[in-house]
């Protein structure tokens, strides 16, 4: 009984990943994810809105906050990369054992990062924010939301691993359908908990973060639920507490770039934020916009990026050629003329886009240049973004790593110091951030076509 268990999914993962015409099979890959993480970036904006209805200073420090919860999305997001990219291999062998021990150790990794979030969560929280401001309004607000975010982090962390493990079994319906429940609570608890709406005692930043972290936690029960109905082949709990060390390493192998990714992007925004703490809180919160802005413009690019892994993955190391870079050209021209077109629709309205924030006649001046310069940065950032977790999933990680380190890091970070230094000029440092976006593309550029002639040997 077992072995016919595990054998199912090996004619049909094969018969989906290899048979059905690239364009259908994206679509049906990632089409769902997309709509999903766009509900999850449009939770995340709401979240900042109804927040800076409570103040602006309340904004800056959940802007502030931001990098440490990104913490928690960086490992989360590392695990259920590494689980997507290795879990179809090993049901396409009909390696059920193997597939149980890559999802049960990956549940296991994600509990003992909550674990040490939760202890950060008591004593690291305040630290924190004392290092970046000494307005007591911002580092009280910033250090109650930051510390539920962390202490309740458990829901993002599994959540992830749970999605994953339905995308990579052909179920993105499902994992669509989990991260949508927890948007949606996220999105009518919000104004509830924040304001104190009807039955509901009024929290302020506190009702924020309760509304994010419950959402999570939801999202995950549902996508717990969702595995445990149509993912028979995985066995969920089984040895939970065992885990196999062998396919911890091959998940952070695989998952380590994505993780460097958004960690590197929780550094960057850190370093960032000195340097504009340096000119104005106000700035500082601008600058929080703007990442749930990027944010929000980006979703499409990770829910392609999503059904991309298993397909690239499976085809890869059966050296289909033609349809990995089938796979590669649809993926680069769609978001090429989605980031197009929303940079264009963002020049027109940066003031439009501010007010959502309830943002002053100050923030508004300094909000509308910086948006304005910004969003020329979609564009390169949408493809070095697809590129990025291509080459990922073509085993070359290494190359991911690089990418990231630049444009997440290295080139944004140096050129805002740099330029601080030299002009002192506020409205001149947005220009790093497309600055470093088109460098990255042209580095990115060279190591992908090095990536494809590898599909040629």
């Amino acid at each position: 009984m077992e072995q016919k268990t595990q054998s199912a999914p090996q004619t049909g993962g094969s018969s989906k990943l290899e048979t059905i015409p690239m364009a259908k099979l994206l679509m049906t890959m990632s089409a769902p994810m997309m709509l999903s993480f766009f509900i999850q970036a449009l939770y995340n904006m709401v979240d900042s809105i109804f927040v800076a209805r409570i103040s602006e200073n309340a904004l800056t420090a959940v802007s502030l906050a931001m990098p440490m919860q990104n913490v928690i999305t960086a490992v989360g997001v590392g695990l259920g990369v590494g689980l997507s990219a290795l879990l179809p291999r090993a049901m396409g062998a009909g390696d059920g054992k193997h597939a149980d021990r890559l999802m049960n150790t990956d549940l296991f990794l994600g509990i003992v990062v909550w674990a040490v979030l939760f202890f950060l969560g008591l004593f690291a929280a305040a630290p924190y924010f004392a290092l970046q401001t000494d307005v007591a309004e911002i580092a009280v607000d910033g250090t109650i939301y930051l510390r539920i975010c962390w202490m309740a982090s458990i829901g993002a962390l599994c959540g992830q691993v749970l999605e994953k493990a339905l995308v990579a079994s052909g179920h993105a319906f499902s994992a669509m359908s989990s991260q949508a429940a927890g948007a949606v609570f996220n999105i009518v608890f919000d104004p509830l908990l924040i304001f104190g709406i009807g039955i509901f005692p009024r929290m302020g930043i506190a009702g924020a973060a309760a509304a994010t972290v419950l959402g999570q936690i939801l999202g995950a029960a549902v996508a717990l639920g969702f595995n445990l109905k149509y993912n028979r082949q995985i066995h969920i709990g089984r040895h939970l507490f065992r885990p196999d060390w062998k396919a911890a390493g091959q998940i952070f192998s695989v998952g380590f770039p994505s993780m460097i990714t958004i960690g590197l992007s929780a550094a960057m925004s850190f370093l960032v934020n000195q340097v504009l703490l340096a000119y104005s809180t106000t700035a500082a919160a601008v600058y929080g916009i703007w990442l749930k802005l990027q944010n929000f413009c980006f979703m499409p690019a990770f829910g392609m990026n999503n059904g991309l892994v298993p397909i690239l993955s499976y085809n890869y190391a059966r050296k289909n050629r033609e349809r990995v870079r089938t796979a590669m050209r649809m993926s680069f021209t769609f978001i090429a003329i989605l980031m197009a077109v929303l940079t264009l629709l963002f020049e027109f309205i940066p003031d439009q886009l501010l007010t959502l924030f309830s943002a002053s006649e100050n923030m508004l001046a300094i909000g509308r240049i910086a948006i304005r310069i910004c969003v020329l940065s979609l564009f390169f950032g949408g493809i070095n973004v697809v590129g990025a977790t291509a080459m990922q999933a073509m085993d070359h990680p290494g190359y991911t790593l690089v990418i990231n380190l630049c444009r997440q890091f290295i080139l944004i970070v140096m050129l805002f110091y740099a330029l601080s230094a030299i002009f002192h000029q506020l409205n001149l440092l947005w220009t790093a951030i497309p600055i470093g976006e088109a460098v990255t593309l042209a580095i990115m550029a060279v190591l992908f076509r090095k990536t494809m002639r590898t599909l040629d040997r």
